[in-house]
């Protein structure tokens, strides 16, 4: 290895960390990119993601301007899609975070979302509608709902692929298989680079900056039985195995104050037969998140959720953390034929755990389940059915009466066989405590000042979201702060040669 001084060390090597190094690198910043992993399983959490962002806009007009780009007028013709104002953008991050997410935090993600979306476009990221995660074919037209419209090109995974390919043609340096443990700080409190762990041992890399941007605690077993409670080290993992939170722990023994939600995470419905980590092939695709379609019940075969309560977009990583209190820390997704047919493509990968029955008793003994129970449970849910009308791109109020939980929207009838289910458990996609940041992405110490040449972006960024967070605001969050970050890393290395 070089022991040349770099301007900018960025810590991980993910959507926050790669968008960091852009920003570095655009400043004209000598710049180096620590991955732990092998090159092989490069890119963090977010090559196991959609690729969705949920920024602010006026529109498919506003966004096909700058952003959605490639479309045809044809395609323009055949969607609705509606705007996404700031206002409604930080009225729903207050709302399903219960007021708490931090607003100095949210308005700068939100009122930078557009324009960062713009720049990543410029720099040659590609974006396109989800037409098969967020979209219904109502009347003939793409109705998108949620708020949560736009991927990149080839998901998360193209996403990791592209902006690797953008920083090492602007001249960023990636090492793999370096995993930097511990920060090198002065008398001072200032950091002047990190000290890394690689395959031929130890190594200190000094550098004027440093940004961290190596996600949350979610891969380490033991930080999440310590933080998110009992049972927590025994959950499926969605993504990486290499986010051990190592990113934390270093700043948090360099002086920097903890922040956010340590408690709570994002999880969501997984396929129970996928492995202890991500699949780099299968993707993000053992979730199961059409169950707003049906229903779910746990293995005493009682319904614990309200699948309608809102668009998935708000329940997908809070519900994931109700199926960790059910027996066995599973539950299973039942529908029938009216439904079936809409249900997201991940439902029909080969790599499924998944029942099919011509009647209800027939599909509990399938699955192991008790058949009087689920039939009373199926009998008892289709009778609280209301008859109002049902559209699957709104809100549309089709609840049920007289049964707890409710089922608040979508509530059709279980009653067209042959009746299907998938067996899910829970997987963890990212922590929510970590690292307090000011506006410019500067980590905070302990004693009220930011620690000077330290800045963090990503999913170790605490203060955002509590308890839940809003379908495709972490990807948006790492690249509003990941770009402020390597702008004020950069700024801070000017000013200190």
């Amino acid at each position: 290895m070089s022991n040349d001084q770099y301007d900018v060390i960025v810590v991980g090597a993910g959507n926050a960390a790669l968008c960091a190094a852009l920003a570095a690198r655009e400043q004209g910043m000598k710049t180096l990119v620590l991955e732990r992993a092998p090159e092989s399983e490069r890119g963090g959490n977010s090559y196991f993601t959609a690729g969705g962002f949920r920024f602010a806009h006026n529109g498919l007009e506003d966004i096909a301007q700058d952003i959605l780009v490639d479309l045809t007028p044809e395609e323009r013709d055949n969607i609705v899609l509606p705007p996404h104002d700031r206002q409604t953008f930080f009225d729903l991050l207050m709302d399903v975070t219960g007021g708490r997410a931090n607003e100095e935090l949210a308005w700068i993600l939100i009122d930078q979302s557009r324009p960062v979306m713009a720049w990543m476009r410029s720099h040659g990221v590609r974006f396109l509608p989800m037409y098969g995660r967020q979209s219904f074919l109502v009347e003939g037209k793409q109705h998108f709902f949620g708020g949560l419209a736009i991927e990149a090109v080839g998901g998360g995974a193209g996403l990791v692929e592209s902006e690797i390919a953008l920083a090492e043609k602007l001249g960023a340096e990636i090492r793999y298989e370096t995993a930097a443990v511990d920060l090198l700080q002065d008398d001072r409190g200032a950091i002047h680079g990190v000290r890394v762990q690689t395959p031929a041992g130890y190594q200190s890399i000094t550098a004027r900056a440093v940004i961290l941007a190596s996600g949350g605690f979610e891969s380490n077993p033991e930080m999440r039985a310590r933080y998110l409670g009992p049972g927590w080290d025994l959950c499926h993992v969605r993504g990486t195995r290499h986010n051990l939170g190592e990113g934390i722990k270093m700043a948090l023994k360099a002086g920097a104050n903890p922040f956010g939600n340590w408690s709570s995470c994002h999880a969501c419905e997984w396929d129970i037969s996928a492995p202890p980590y991500g699949d780099r092939w299968v993707l993000d695709n053992f979730q199961k998140h059409s169950y707003q379609l049906g229903i779910i019940v746990n293995n005493e075969c009682k319904r614990f959720v309200d699948e309608g309560e809102d668009f998935r977009n708000m329940t997908y990583a809070k519900f994931g953390r109700e199926i960790m209190k059910q027996p066995k820390r599973t539950a299973t997704q039942i529908f029938d034929q009216k439904t079936v047919g809409m249900l997201r493509d991940e439902y029909r990968i080969k790599q499924v755990t998944k029942a099919e029955a011509p009647t209800i008793r027939g599909l509990a003994d399938q699955l192991g389940l008790d058949p009087d129970a689920l039939e009373q449970t199926v009998n008892e849910y289709n009778a609280a059915c209301g008859d109002q009308p049902y559209n699957p791109a709104v809100l549309d109020g089709k609840g049920t009466t007289g049964i707890t939980p409710p089922k608040s929207n979508w509530a059709l009838p279980l009653d067209k066989p042959p009746y299907v289910a998938f067996v899910t458990t829970t997987g963890i996609t990212f922590t929510f405590g970590g690292l307090q940041i000011n506006a410019h992405a500067e980590v905070q110490g302990t004693m009220g000042r930011s620690i000077p040449g330290l800045f963090a972006a990503g999913e170790l960024v605490g203060g955002l979201f509590y308890e839940n967070y809003p379908g495709g605001t972490g990807l948006m969050s790492g690249s509003v702060f990941g770009k402020l970050a390597g702008e004020g890393a950069a700024r801070y290395a000017k000013a200190v040669q």
